[in-house]
């Protein structure tokens, strides 16, 4: 009795034969023809990073953590005026 073999026949392998690339992608509206962005479109880059950045401020200064940090700056600031004062007075 002979037994089965766990060997498979190969499947023959189907090419598709493509006759011509796709041709390129036209530019994009807001770039030229050699990839170089508009300067309307670096504007609205921009002009949305611009925005995004102070919306995060708003939100940031709505927060405690926030809030923190703005009374911080102002602790410094008035310790650095009174320094100056301080220095103007010795020299003066």
């Amino acid at each position: 009795m002979t037994e089965p073999s766990n060997e498979r026949t190969p499947e023959p392998i189907e090419a598709e034969i493509v006759a011509d690339p796709a041709p390129p992608a036209p530019p994009a509206p807001d770039y030229d023809e050699h990839g170089v962005p508009s300067l309307d479109h670096l504007r609205d880059k921009i002009e949305g990073r611009y925005a995004t950045a102070l919306g995060m401020t708003e939100l940031a200064e709505g927060t405690a953590a926030g809030r923190t940090v703005e009374e911080q700056e102002a602790e410094r600031a008035a310790k650095a005026k009174a320094k100056l004062e301080e220095l103007r007075r010795s020299l003066g």
